[in-house]
C-alpha cells in the first residue's frame, strides 16, 4: 500500500532487485498518480510483473477485490503497509473528522489487511510505523496515536502465530514525509538527520529476517537530541538508553571544561570592564546567530527576548551546549529561558565565569529591592495617561479639568456596534440602551505592533487594553528620564487595575490568523505579565479586578510591595476599554 509514494517506491525497487516475481502497488491514484508509470516501467526493467491499483486501502471492498484479482500462479507471500497521511496539528485544534483523516489511511487499512487475510501464512506482514509513536512529537499527537495502534496490531497478530513486523521509521531522504519543504532541515538541526533510502531499506531487510516484531529505525543524533528533547520535560524512556547514558557520562569532562573556562579567563583578564561586557555579550550574540542561521551576530539584538528571535526548547539547548563548550561552564538546559534576552545571559556568564558582575548591569538593574520602614514615603516620578476628550497626557488632562472641558461625546463608529439597532428610548426594553453619549478613547484601535516586537496577528488577537498599557508604560518610563531597556533584569513590580472588555467573545468561529494569541491576549491574569515580560522586570507581577477601585488597590498593593522590600520600582495603571456595548445594556436597566 502507498505503492506509487517515495517510500512505497524505494521498497518495491529491493523487492525486485531481490527476486520478487509480481508486485502489486495500491495508491489512490493507481497509474494516475505522478510518477506512477516510470516506476512501473523501471520495476519491469528489474524483471518483476506489476500491477498498479486504485485503491483507497480505508474502502474494504474495495481492497477486497484488489486482493481477489492475485493471480493464482502468483500467490500473495508478503504484505508492506506504506500508506499514510501525516498531519502536523495540535491536538485541540483538530475536529474529528481532521483525526479521522490523519489515522484512517494507517489504521483502517491496516485493519482491513489484517481482517480480509485473516489467518493465511505470509512470509512478511509489515506496516510502517513512526517514531511519533514510540517517543511522542510536537503536534503529533493524532498522527502518533495512529501509529502505535500499528505496533498493537502487529503484536496481536504475533500473538496468533502470524507473520507480523511493526518499524517506527525516523525521517527518510529522498521524499519521506517528514523532510517535505523544509522539515528536513529543522529535524536535522534537532538531532534527526533523514536517512538515507538504501540505509533505510538496508534496515528493513534485517527487521523483515529477524525476530523483533515491533523496533525502531532512526539515524539519532544523541548528543544533539537528547538533551533538547528533554529540556523541558524529562523523558524516563530515553534516559534508560545506553547512549543517552553514555553522553551523561562523557559530558562529565572536568579537565575539558577546565581548559576552556581557564582560556576563557585569560582572554578577559586584560580587557576593561567594558569591554569584558561586550566580549561576553559578542560571544552570545555570535553563537545565538549561528543556532538560529542568521547571516550576522549584528542581527541578534542585546535585549530581545530570545523567544521573539526564535529559539524554541530545541535551539535553545544548541546555545547551551555552544557556550557550555566555549565557557566550560556546566549550564542549565533551560538557560535561555532563565536568562531571556543575550544582555541578560551575557551578564550571567560574567558573573560564572569571573565571580563578579557588571557594573553596567549593576547600574542598569538599579538598585536592589530592601526592606524600607512603613512611614518611609512612596515618591511618584512620572505619569502617562489616555482619557476621552482626546486626553493624551497629564497636561492634557489638566488643561481639560481647568477649563472645564467636555469629555463626552458620541459613540465610536468603529467598534462593530449596531449602534441603531441597540438604541431605545424605551428604558425598559431588553437587549437595548438609551444612551446617545458616553466618554470613549476613539484612538482605542490603534496600535504600532512592530514597536513591541509583538505580530500584527497577535495584536489583533490582543485586547485592546494591554496593547494601551503597552503605549502608557513606555511613555511612563520616557516622562521618567529613564531608558526602558535599562530596568531589564531589575526588581521593578508591575500591578495593574483590569477588568475584562469582552474582547472577542462574540465571535463565532475563532479566525485562523489569531488561534494560538486569544487566549494570552485577553486573559487578565497576563495584562501584568506581558508588561513585565516585555521590560524584562523581575519584581512582583500582579492584576487587580476589584470592579471600578482596580487600580487604586494596585496602587495600594505597589506601595506595600515597595516597603517590604519585594521590589526596588513599580509600574502602577490602571486600564478600561468598552470591547462591547453591554455595559451600556446592563446600565440601562
Amino acid at each position: 500500500t502507498g505503492g506509487t509514494g517515495a517510500l512505497g517506491g524505494h521498497v518495491a525497487r529491493w523487492l525486485a532487485r531481490t527476486g520478487a516475481e509480481h508486485l502489486v502497488l495500491t495508491s489512490r491514484s493507481g497509474m494516475e498518480a505522478e510518477g506512477a508509470a516510470e516506476l512501473k516501467a523501471e520495476l519491469e526493467g528489474l524483471g518483476a510483473r506489476v500491477t498498479v491499483a486504485a485503491c483507497d486501502v480505508t474502502d474494504r471492498a474495495a481492497l477486497a477485490g484488489v486482493l481477489a484479482a492475485v493471480p493464482e500462479e502468483f500467490p500473495l507471500s508478503a504484505v508492506f503497509h506504506a500508506a499514510g497521511v501525516e498531519q502536523a496539528a495540535e491536538l485541540r485544534g483538530m475536529s474529528l473528522a481532521d483525526a479521522a483523516a490523519v489515522v484512517s489511511g494507517k489504521v483502517a487499512g491496516a485493519v482491513n489487511l489484517d481482517e480480509l487475510l485473516g489467518d493465511r501464512e505470509l512470509d512478511a506482514f509489515v506496516v510502517f510505523s513512526s517514531i511519533s509513536g514510540v517517543w511522542g512529537g510536537g503536534s503529533q499527537g493524532v498522527y502518533g496515536s495512529g501509529n502505535a495502534f500499528l505496533d498493537a496490531l502487529v503484536e496481536r497478530r504475533r500473538a496468533r502465530g502470524l507473520a507480523g513486523t511493526a518499524v517506527s521509521w525516523g525521517p527518510w531522504a529522498e521524499g519521506g514525509m517528514a523532510t517535505r519543504d523544509d522539515a528536513g532541515e529543522q529535524l536535522a538541526r534537532r538531532g534527526l538527520p533523514a536517512m538515507p533510502p538504501q540505509l533505510a531499506i538496508a534496515a528493513l531487510e534485517r527487521a523483515v529476517a529477524g525476530d523483533d516484531g515491533v523496533l525502531t529505525v532512526a539515524d539519532v543524533d544523541w548528543e544533539r537530541f537528547a538533551p533538547a528533547f528533554t529540556a523541558v520535560r524529562p523523558s524516563p524512556f530515553l534516559s534508560d538508553l545506553d547512549e543517552v547514558q553514555r553522553l551523561e557520562t562523557t559530558g562529565n569532562d572536568g579537565e575539558g571544561a577546565d581548559a576552556a573556562g581557564a582560556q576563557l579567563r585569560e582572554r578577559l583578564k586584560p580587557l576593561t570592564e567594558g569591554e569584558r561586557d561586550r566580549a561576553l555579550l559578542d560571544l552570545v550574540r555570535k553563537h545565538a546567530a549561528s543556532v538560529l542561521g542568521y547571516a550576522s551576530a549584528e542581527t541578534v539584538e542585546p535585549h530581545r527576548a530570545f523567544r521573539d528571535l526564535g529559539f524554541d526548547s530545541l535551539t535553545a539547548v544548541d546555545l547551551r551546549n555552544r557556550l557550555a563548550a566555549e565557557t566550560g561552564l556546566s549550564l542549565p538546559a533551560t538557560l535561555v529561558f532563565d536568562y531571556p534576552s543575550a544582555a541578560v545571559l551575557a551578564a550571567h556568564l560574567r558573573t560564572e565565569v569571573l565571580g563578579a558582575s557588571s557594573p553596567a548591569a549593576s547600574s542598569a538593574s538599579g538598585a536592589q529591592a530592601v526592606s524600607g520602614a512603613d512611614d518611609d514615603p512612596i515618591a511618584i516620578v512620572s505619569m502617562s495617561c489616555r482619557f476621552p476628550g482626546g486626553v493624551r497626557s497629564p497636561e492634557d488632562l489638566w488643561q481639560l479639568v481647568e477649563s472645564g472641558g467636555d469629555a463626552i461625546s458620541s459613540f465610536p463608529s468603529d467598534r462593530g456596534w449596531d449602534l441603531t439597532g441597540m438604541y431605545d428610548p424605551d428604558p425598559d426594553r431588553p437587549g437595548t440602551f438609551y444612551a446617545r453619549e458616553g466618554g470613549f478613547l476613539y484612538d482605542a484601535g490603534e496600535f504600532d505592533p512592530g514597536f513591541f516586537g509583538i505580530s500584527p496577528r497577535e495584536a489583533l488577537a490582543t485586547d485592546p487594553q494591554q496593547r494601551l498599557l503597552l503605549e502608557t508604560s513606555w511613555e511612563a518610563f520616557e516622562r521618567a528620564g529613564i531608558n526602558p531597556a535599562s530596568v531589564r533584569g531589575s526588581q521593578v513590580g508591575v500591578f495593574v487595575g483590569f477588568s475584562g472588555s469582552g474582547y472577542g467573545a462574540n465571535l463565532e468561529t475563532v479566525p485562523e490568523d489569531v488561534e494560538g494569541h486569544l487566549l494570552t491576549g485577553n486573559a487578565g491574569s497576563v495584562v501584568s505579565g506581558r508588561l513585565a515580560y516585555t521590560y524584562g522586570l523581575e519584581g512582583p507581577a500582579v492584576t487587580v479586578d476589584t470592579a471600578c477601585s482596580s487600580s487604586l488597590v494596585a496602587l495600594h498593593l505597589a506601595c506595600q510591595s515597595l516597603r517590604q522590600g519585594e521590589c526596588s520600582m513599580a509600574l502602577v495603571g490602571g486600564v478600561t476599554v468598552m470591547a462591547t456595548p453591554m455595559a451600556f445594556v446592563e446600565f440601562s436597566r
